[in-house]
């Protein structure tokens, strides 16, 4: 681990970090990158991607107008509600929030020849949508599982840009007001409990 982050700065590089990184990565040359579900691994990757020079579109909960803001004051170019359509249209994006709904949604924001990564681990059904906003080469992924090259390149990566995690601690007693609170969206950037 990078010497510069304490414990609970650090729990959220290695879960979140990890899979939001090869997600990430797994959005090639997008200069234009949306990032649906504003958590733990947005907040973090959308520092990742605005030191890199990318332009992050970020989707909240309707009506999120907080997470909206941690996305801006996190160098995003622009924050809004999941089903609003951003300025521009996008290369790629990465969804990291449980919700099936948003694959047809984050199609019909990405150009042709785009990809959208479902970056959960798990997620609601994927409603029915029209070929069209497939068609054109645009590509529909998962991430699964990460490697010890991942964790690598990553924990090399984050001190250099430099992530700085935004926790919410919780004794681990505590931990289904954790979870309680990360439903809710009361969480801005990662939970962490502490044992």
């Amino acid at each position: 681990m990078p010497d510069r982050y304490d414990d609970a700065a650090a729990a959220p590089l290695l879960c979140a970090g990890l899979i939001g990184h090869r997600a990430y990565r797994m959005t090639g040359k997008a200069r234009r990158l949306g990032i649906y579900g504003f958590g733990a691994a947005a907040h973090i990757m959308c520092q990742v991607a605005c030191w890199e020079g990318k332009e992050v579109f970020a989707f909240t909960r309707p009506g999120d107008r907080e997470a909206q803001d941690f996305a801006l004051d996190l160098g995003a170019t622009w924050a809004g509600d999941s089903g609003e359509a951003p300025p521009v249209g996008l290369d790629a994006a990465i969804i990291f929030a449980p919700v099936g709904s948003l694959v047809p949604d984050s199609l019909r924001q990405t150009r042709p020849g785009g990809v959208v990564v479902c970056a959960g681990i798990h997620m609601s059904d994927i409603p029915r949508f029209p070929y069209s906003i497939l068609w054109q080469e645009r590509i529909v992924r998962s991430v699964a599982n990460l490697t010890r090259r991942d964790a690598e390149e990553f924990l090399a990566l984050a001190p250099k840009v430099p992530v700085r995690t935004r926790t919410t601690s919780y004794p681990l007693a505590e931990a289904n007001q954790a979870l309680d609170d990360l439903r809710a969206g009361r969480v801005q950037g990662a939970a962490v409990l502490l044992p």
